[in-house]
């Protein structure tokens, strides 16, 4: 079972969060690889269980090479069907687009035919940080990773 994680990152800020969410994926016992945007290719996503996409807010939105990584994901549409998928965001302060550009990287991946956990504790669609992640947020990152990681098990393990 193999987790990817594909994440943008300007200032480091979502970076961070992408590895945050990578040990919470380990902590699980499921393999994890986390990419810049930039080092990822699509061609990775039919021999993965699950991918987390992760983005910091432009305009409300993922940035650009994000969206042209879920644009390129065409190719194994109807492929990935039953994979588990999550996100998260990192933005420049509080009501400044973090959960629009979760749901707009979920849209995606539910187009994808992916399976997606919420929860019903904090941070409901995924894990969000203004700034760098302070303590909050590492753990919502770190919850989110075993959510998915767990969600994996139970579907491909």
């Amino acid at each position: 079972m193999k987790v990817l994680i594909v994440y943008d990152s300007r200032s480091g800020n979502t970076e961070k969060m992408a590895y945050a969410v990578s040990k919470g994926v380990e902590m699980e016992g499921v393999e994890v690889d986390v990419k810049k945007v930039d080092d990822a290719s699509v061609d990775e996503l039919p021999d993965i269980d699950g991918l987390i996409l992760g983005s910091p807010v432009y305009y409300g939105l993922p940035t650009g090479k994000l969206k042209e990584f879920i644009d390129a994901s065409v190719k194994y549409h109807g492929k990935l069907e039953g994979k588990v998928g999550a996100a998260f965001a990192s933005s420049g302060g509080i009501h400044s687009g973090a959960e629009t550009t979760v749901i707009a990287l979920l849209e995606a991946l539910l187009i994808h035919g992916m399976v997606v956990q919420g929860t019903s504790g904090r941070n409901h669609y995924g894990a969000a940080s203004v700034g760098a992640p302070d303590d909050n947020a590492a753990e919502a990152c770190r919850k989110l990773g075993q959510r998915v990681a767990n969600l994996v098990k139970r579907i491909h393990g």
